[in-house]
């Protein structure tokens, strides 16, 4: 019937699934599924609309950042990790989640964070940025909610770095080897899409570039300081300027701003 050699057909069926990397396909399967999860419930839209009306106990702007931030370390985080370790008896070196090499790791973000911390320093002097970090206002004139909020921002840093430069890298590097680290570009760059030209094109470089360091140092680790701390560090000085009133960029407007605490 319809010439259809079936019998052949399920035996190259099941040829393939024997030679199929269950891990790989996992892997990939899983990150598609976090991406399409929280993007239509893990936003704050979302608990607005659905959550918040359930709570019984009066509630915040606050409490939309922290569905959205652990919902993101859940989702690339603590449910990929649950995945390897034991739905494929992963070692915590094979999760990317190892000492690695650590001194090397240790150097580079000894080198890397001075920086960032200059950089923000003078980009926080602008009312623009000082207007709109932290994204949730409150946080920089009460240090308790500031404390909170910087703590799920840090939970969503490590789910989203996770999921691409810890799971689908790692969890795919026994099918694809070192080309893993385009494979998890690819759909990390893709998220950016909505983002302006120039960020959503060096999305491209960044990806290839974070993922080939971790891939080098054979630990995610490093790749949360790397993309975390440029938002952390500009959130703590806009913090410190909105508390204290200082503007400046020169030392003196430093002093003053510590001074002032």
């Amino acid at each position: 019937m319809l010439g259809i050699d079936f019998k052949a057909e399920r035996e190259r069926l099941t040829t393939a699934w024997h030679q199929m990397d269950k891990q790989t396909a996992a892997v990939l399967l899983f990150a598609a599924l976090a991406v399409i999860l929280q993007m239509n419930y893990g936003d704050r839209g979302f608990f607005r609309r659905e959550v918040a009306p359930l709570l019984t106990d009066n509630y915040s702007g606050l409490h939309g950042w922290v569905w959205w931030f652990g919902i993101q370390g859940l989702l690339g985080f603590i449910l990929p990790v649950a995945l390897l370790r034991f739905g494929f008896k992963n070692t915590w070196a094979q999760m990317g989640l190892g000492a690695g090499d650590w001194k090397l790791a240790s150097k580079i973000a000894l080198l890397y964070l001075p920086l960032v911390a200059l950089g923000t320093w003078f980009l926080s002097a602008s009312p623009e940025f000082m207007n709109k970090y932290p994204h949730y206002t409150p946080a920089s004139r009460d240090w308790g909610v500031f404390l909170i909020y910087e703590s799920f921002f840090l939970l969503y840093w490590v789910g989203w770095e996770y999921l691409w430069r810890g799971f689908v890298l790692f969890g795919t590097a026994r099918a694809f080897g070192v080309m893993a680290i385009f494979v998890q570009t690819v759909p990390f760059a893709i998220l950016h899409y909505d983002k302006p030209v120039p960020e959503a094109l060096l999305s491209i470089v960044g990806g290839v570039a974070l993922g080939a360091l971790v891939w080098r140092t054979r630990s995610f680790w490093i790749a949360v300081p790397i993309h975390a701390a440029q938002m952390m560090i500009l959130d703590a000085w806009c913090s410190l300027r909105v508390r204290s009133g200082v503007s400046g960029t020169g030392i003196p407007s430093l002093l003053d701003l510590f001074r002032t605490l």
